[in-house]
């Protein structure tokens, strides 16, 4: 049976994003494996609108009482949470944007992370509910930021990804990426061999 992968690009700049040259990699290097089924989906491409109230308020309705709108509106959450439930790994390419992550990014998680379905309250506190799988996060980044108070993307990802219950998270740098032609190309190669040692690991 082979191993589905969930493959999530964000950056706005296309082909000249060192984040979608880190996923382009990853589909590479894939893509020789016969055991890996992997499913690209690029919220730049099919960009998901910010998350409203409307849309919101439709996931409270009970489906069989949702007016044509409101199921419309729910199946988008509802077709991402299936997608991500259908998949054993989850990778997120991620480029930093202002020390956080692209808007693009946060309304896919704002989809699926939902009350009730991908999560919930419990008197011990919240528990997730996607459960036995795990992510990879291939973060890339103009400056120097992993381990420092200025890298809050890294915390944020990784605290959305532990409330729907997916705590096996490993991150790949390539950073310093605008810090001169010499550190870039030294970083994406380190990032790239990771990749690959992380794929021969799957």
């Amino acid at each position: 049976m082979s191993t589905r992968i969930l493959l999530v690009t964000s950056s706005i700049l296309g082909a000249h994003g060192q984040s979608n040259a880190l996923a382009d990699h990853f589909m590479k290097r894939a893509a020789e494996r016969d055991d890996l089924a992997v499913t690209q989906r690029d919220l730049v491409a099919d960009e998901l609108p910010h998350l409203g109230l409307d849309e919101l308020s439709s996931w409270q309705v009970a489906v069989e009482a949702r007016t044509s709108e409101q199921q419309a509106l729910a199946l988008r959450s509802d077709a991402l949470i299936d997608e991500l439930q259908a998949h054993d790994v989850l990778v997120l390419a991620v480029p930093l944007y202002n020390l956080g992550i692209p808007s693009q990014l946060k309304t896919w998680f704002d989809r699926v992370m939902r009350a009730g379905v991908t999560f919930r309250y419990t008197e011990q506190g919240p528990e997730g509910l996607v459960t036995g799988k795990r992510a990879v996060i291939l973060a890339a980044r103009g400056g120097q930021y992993a381990g420092t108070e200025q890298d809050s993307q890294t915390p944020h990802l990784k605290a959305m990804l532990g409330l729907i219950g997916i705590d096996d998270v490993t991150l790949v740098y390539a950073e310093g990426l605008a810090m001169g032609e010499a550190r870039r190309d030294a970083a994406l190669k380190e990032a790239k061999q990771a990749i690959d040692g992380l794929l021969e690991a799957l």
